[in-house]
């Protein structure tokens, strides 16, 4: 092994042990510094408002009805509803001031002179953040007048969970059960009541004082806005770093010794390589459905319940269209990574492992089975058809949390299916390693053509993120039925930041590598230095980062000042990104053969402009403190959302999709019409949807709860507004362009089965193609 890649495995050593270690660390405060959930909240005069286990209780069945999907809390969830806590709070503090201005005899507290108003908004943020919980009993005791407002309210959100309303897209009878609506109503408010009560030892709320509400004094703490200038200035001088270090290391990747031609043709792909095929065919589906909830969705932002005047959510409920949305999002991306790993594996260790196409196939028709199952336990659940908030509904229909709706049987099925991902491509590459670890490198042979990438650090690179993404999604249980919030949003930012942000993209790195080094396009010995550093640097950032998605979730200080300082340096790699994006083009020039991989290419090109500002640009935008106290749970969320994870791992699964099918069939011409189509159409489309409605619309928001207040943000009042529906309508042509871009992917996959993909139109198993080879494992079982 060289002394510099010996330099940079202690490196990254160091940095994954100690960025844990932190991690954990931040885990046990926050579980320390979480607001109590009372056993009994009771008025003024004694009277039980809220019994023992009714807030949990609560909780549970706003999980099992979709509960992120279905408006927000603290901040986190879907963008149509209102969030329950910063809505629950600006009505009851609207209340008591009204009560408190017609005491004196006032019409209301507007009706009042300036004066008047801000005695009176004296006296609301006393009774509001006075912090009457009695640790020994359990106990809160509201403040005179905050009985009523609570009445007030949970009327309130009954009518609409009964009732249904339009402008939040909930549908008549999403709660059915009189119990279960008290029990949802119990849980709103004590989100906010963590969000306005200080806590006993500070004069902060339990969530850092968000959300914004002038009312009763939340707005950003000392620890928000120094720790925001500090991630400024950690910002600047981590570029300057970069830059420095990019200009003493500025070793040439890309070599001037390509071969003549393709080093694939003529290979003949391996049982359980072909047995892959089918895994993209399936990725193409998902990807194409996930598209239309995805449209449909919108759709429901500015027309409530109904696509065209058609009532469909009375079948497929919002909160049901948007799990599938968001979920579907990251099944297809990871199955399309999963499968380029499977196909990898055999050409890395230079044989095919006894029945490693048995195994790739039982995988497969397991993650039909998790997709499927999961999305129909979804629907049931979300209808109330499993109960609300039961064990059913928690085992087979829906967790309610964002990103991870999956059902705890589904968690467990793709858990065990992600280990049995990771046993066969540890079989596949084995001896691989054996062999690297013996002579430092192994060359390329016709059954083991990726050995020309595989130094012992990429081999080992390689097996250690399989062994990453297999072991992280264990994260998804540290939440079970009876968590905390708290505690709950600790670890689904787990999974959800480290799991899909961190691990794919380091075996994303290296896989391209690989793939770089098989076709020999790239020196070896040059990326695998390249793969291991940008792997250090980034979980430098990356690993403690994931904190910032908790400022506001019951954290303390010393968990925000962390989680500001490293997130800005997650950002920092990212500042030469284009860097990246030269060399992918600069590979496109080294040999004519190369053009059979063009539009592979520049799906990893795109992933470069997308990085850079999706998750660079839009991404810093949202980190600091300062940002995120007035602008979470707003359209700069989901504007940073679309624009990193699909734009990065949707096009980076889509490239390696192409790559591996290319691979599979060489010698055979495409016919590129349709590739191009859905290059420039689903990334012309995502910019359009950007800049023409998400951006605009998440700055408007910006400026209402920055001079306002969240609630107002957030209000059906202010999205529909002229201005505001008219934005919200400006998504339709980015969304149509991306749509169509969508279909004409599909369409390419579709074509390569009938034949209409290929020059010469013949499909996929005419007699004498590389893909027939004397069976059809490619296709069938």
């Amino acid at each position: 092994m060289p002394s510099r890649d010996k330099k940079w495995w202690i490196a990254l050593a160091t940095v994954v042990l100690g960025s844990f270690v932190v991690l954990l660390y931040m885990g046990m405060r926050i579980d320390h510094s979480k607001p109590p959930v009372p056993t009994s909240v009771v008025a003024a005069d004694g009277t039980q408002l809220i019994s023992e286990g009714e807030i949990m209780d609560g909780q549970r069945v706003w999980q099992s009805i979709g509960g992120q999907q279905v408006g927000s809390i603290w901040g986190h969830g879907a963008y149509v509803a209102p969030d329950w806590t910063a809505d629950w709070l600006h009505r009851e503090s609207t209340f008591l001031l009204d009560g408190y201005a017609r005491a004196d005899g006032a019409k209301d507290h507007a009706s009042l002179d300036t004066e008047k108003q801000a005695a009176l908004q004296a006296r609301l943020k006393k009774a509001m953040r006075t912090n009457t919980y009695d640790a020994r009993t359990g106990t809160v005791t509201l403040a005179p007048g905050r009985a009523e407002a609570y009445k007030a309210n949970s009327a309130h959100y009954a009518d609409i969970f009964t009732h249904g309303h339009e402008q939040y897209a909930i549908a008549k009878g999403a709660v059915k059960d009189h119990e279960a609506m008290q029990k949802m109503n119990a849980f709103f408010w004590w989100s906010a009541w963590a969000a306005s009560t200080d806590r006993p030892d500070g004069s902060e709320s339990y969530t850092a004082n968000w959300p914004h509400e002038p009312l009763v004094d939340n707005v950003p703490t000392t620890t928000n806005v120094l720790w925001s200038i500090v991630s400024f200035i950690l910002l600047l001088g981590g570029i300057a770093g970069m830059v420095w270090y990019h200009n003493m290391s500025d070793e040439d990747e890309v070599t001037d010794e390509a071969p003549a031609n393709d080093p694939l043709l003529g290979y003949q792909a391996t049982p359980s390589q072909k047995a892959t095929l089918k895994y993209f065919f399936v990725v193409g589906g998902l990807f194409v459905l996930q598209i239309a909830m995805g449209i449909l969705s919108a759709h429901y932002g500015v027309e409530g319940g109904a696509l065209y005047g058609i009532p469909i959510d009375r079948i497929l409920p919002y909160p049901v269209v948007r799990t599938w949305h968001t979920q579907l999002g990251i099944l297809w991306i990871a199955t399309a990574w999963l499968a380029t790993g499977l196909y990898v594996a055999p050409a890395v260790g230079g044989r095919e492992p006894r029945l490693q196409k048995l195994g790739v196939n039982v995988l497969f028709w397991a993650l039909i089975l998790v997709v499927l199952g999961s999305m129909a336990g979804e629907w049931l659940s979300i209808r109330g058809s499993l109960g609300y908030g039961t064990e059913l509904s928690w085992w087979l229909g829906t967790t309610g949390m964002e990103y991870l709706d999956l059902a705890r049987a589904w968690q467990i099925g793709l858990f065990i299916g992600l280990f049995l991902w990771f046993f066969l491509m540890a079989r596949g590459m084995w001896p691989a390693l054996g062999r690297a670890k013996a002579a430092g490198h192994v060359e390329p042979t016709d059954q083991a053509p990726l050995q020309s990438g595989s130094q012992r650090t990429l081999v080992a690179m390689l097996l250690m993120s399989c062994l990453a993404i297999a072991s992280f999604f264990g994260a998804a249980f540290g939440m079970g039925h009876d968590t905390h919030l708290s505690v709950t949003e600790y670890w689904r930012w787990w999974v959800v930041h480290l799991w899909v942000e961190g691990f794919f993209e380091v075996f994303a790195t290296v896989v391209i590598a690989f793939l770089f080094s098989r076709l020999r396009l790239v020196r070896p010995a040059v990326a695998a230095t390249a793969t291991i550093s940008s792997t250090t640097i980034f979980l430098f950032g990356g690993i403690i980062g994931t904190g910032h998605h908790l400022y506001f979730s019951g954290s303390d200080s010393v968990v925000m000042a962390l989680s500001a300082a490293f997130s800005a340096l997650e950002v920092v790699p990212l500042a030469l990104i284009g860097f990246e994006a030269i060399r992918n083009l600069r590979i496109l020039k080294v040999s004519e053969w190369v053009a059979g991989y063009k539009w592979a290419i520049y799906f990893f090109v795109s992933v470069s402009f997308w990085n850079m500002l999706g998750a660079g640009v839009f991404g810093f935008l949202i980190n600091p403190p300062i940002s995120l106290f007035y602008v979470q749970g707003l359209n700069l969320t989901p504007l940073h959302a679309h624009t990193a994870l699909f734009g990065v791992y949707g096009m980076l699964g889509i490239g390696l999709m192409l790559f591996c099918v290319r691979s599979l069939m060489p010698g055979r011409e495409w016919n590129e019409r349709w590739i191009k189509w859905g290059f420039w159409g689903m990334n012309g489309g995502l910019l359009a949807m950007s800049l023409l409605s998400l951006l605009p619309l998440g700055l408007a928001q910006a400026w209402a709860s920055i001079s306002v207040g969240t609630w107002w943000a957030r209000s059906s009042d202010f999205l529909y507004t002229p201005t505001l529906t008219v934005l919200r309508w400006m998504r339709t042509p980015g969304d149509i362009l991306f749509a169509l871009g969508a279909l004409s992917i599909g369409l390419f996959m579709v074509g390569l089965l009938t034949g209409h993909s290929y020059r010469d139109h013949a499909p996929l198993h005419r007699a004498g193609s590389v893909e027939a080879q004397q069976d059809e494992e490619g296709i069938g079982a």
